[in-house]
């Protein structure tokens, strides 16, 4: 069904799959418990129905709901007013919305340390909610994500190649693998919206050329990507970004902090969501579109298992149509899963082509 332009903007829009969708994020997601304090963030950016959605959700199953919103920051990743930050650390659980995500901030890390568990959302609409969390078999994708990480813990060499143009080698060397799309079930541990497994190969083996050809964001002027950005990768490090008008874009932010450690490439992140099927503009959303693959740039957390560095803002971007060979063996092509127990997946979730 289709439904009129313009409707979209009421309040009544998917009101009932919203609220379905803020329920099992309440409940089966964020496991909120009777008394809990939840601190609900946002901006003028976000959606307030979903904010609003989410904290009549927490009530409703005993939780203490308190919502926090905020000015737009013209740059994410930054620390936020200093109550805000007071207020994130000493929450039991955290769910934030900001469009400019305070997520690696020092205010983010002290959450962390003071065991809060917390999801980032950034971004995230009514539309985005009801295909991403209410139209999904949360659980199932959760199973299928755990499979994934049980796939590249045993994996060494990493091969990505895309039909424009990415052509990247590296070497886990038994590094971690992180399900960031899991449930909360452990304090101070940050998680994210299903549907991504993250890792950071060793970071000197890195090497090759990167395409960016979905999205990328930051810088607030990107998101969806009209024309590639081409990046030359060396050593894990950004040693040229060729393409057109965006590219000059992406180039004249990411190295305008006069910043080394935003070259670095911080995390791949492999993208299953079956209810993201296409490249929207909203990062968190075009993150997971099923079979697409992510790489990010600039700080890297702990809890990705590499190695530990700050930067001055973080960027990611997002690869179409990936094909991904683990150890010689091809795992998906062109952006459609080959691993006989991963297409087993597929179908459990009703993805198309399957």
């Amino acid at each position: 069904m289709e439904i009129n332009i313009g409707t979209e903007m009421r309040d009544e829009y998917l009101s009932l799959e919203l609220a379905k969708g803020a329920y099992v994020l309440a409940k089966e997601v964020m496991l909120i418990k009777p008394n809990e304090s939840v601190i609900v963030t946002g901006d003028t950016s976000s959606d307030k129905r979903v904010i609003d959605a989410v904290a009549d959700a927490v009530y409703a199953i005993g939780g203490v709901p308190i919502v926090v919103n905020y000015a737009t920051a013209p740059v994410a990743f930054q620390q936020p007013p200093a109550p805000i930050a007071a207020a994130v650390s000493k929450a039991d659980v955290w769910i934030e919305f900001a469009y400019s995500t305070i997520m690696h901030s020092e205010a983010f890390q002290k959450s962390m340390e003071s065991g809060t568990r917390y999801i980032n959302l950034t971004g995230m609409d009514v539309t985005m909610m009801v295909n991403t969390i209410s139209k999904v078999d949360y659980i199932t994708m959760v199973e299928f994500g755990e499979y994934l990480k049980s796939v590249l813990e045993k994996t060494d060499e990493i091969m990505v190649a895309s039909p424009n143009g990415t052509n990247l080698k590296s070497y886990n060397k038994g590094r971690g693998i992180r399900h960031s799309g899991q449930l909360a079930t452990q304090k101070g541990y940050p998680i994210m919206l299903g549907g991504q497994v993250s890792w950071c190969p060793v970071e000197t083996s890195i090497n090759g050329t990167l395409v960016f050809d979905g999205a990328v964001f930051p810088p607030k002027e990107l998101g969806a990507l009209n024309s590639p950005i081409n990046l030359t990768v060396k050593d894990g490090r950004i040693t040229k970004i060729e393409g057109g008008k965006e590219a000059n874009i992406f180039s004249n932010w990411i190295n305008g902090f006069d910043d080394p450690n935003m070259l670095r490439l911080a995390h791949y992140s492999m993208g299953f969501n079956p209810g993201v099927t296409k490249i929207t503009g909203r990062i968190v959303e075009d993150e997971r579109v099923f079979g697409s693959i992510e790489f990010g740039f600039g700080s890297q957390g702990a809890t990705m298992m590499g190695e530990f560095w700050n930067a001055a803002s973080h960027t990611d971007g997002i690869v179409l149509n990936p094909t991904l060979t683990f150890d010689g063996q091809i795992f998906e092509k062109d952006g459609m899963f080959v691993d006989e127990k991963a297409i087993e997946f597929c179908k459990k979730l009703g993805v198309a082509g399957y």
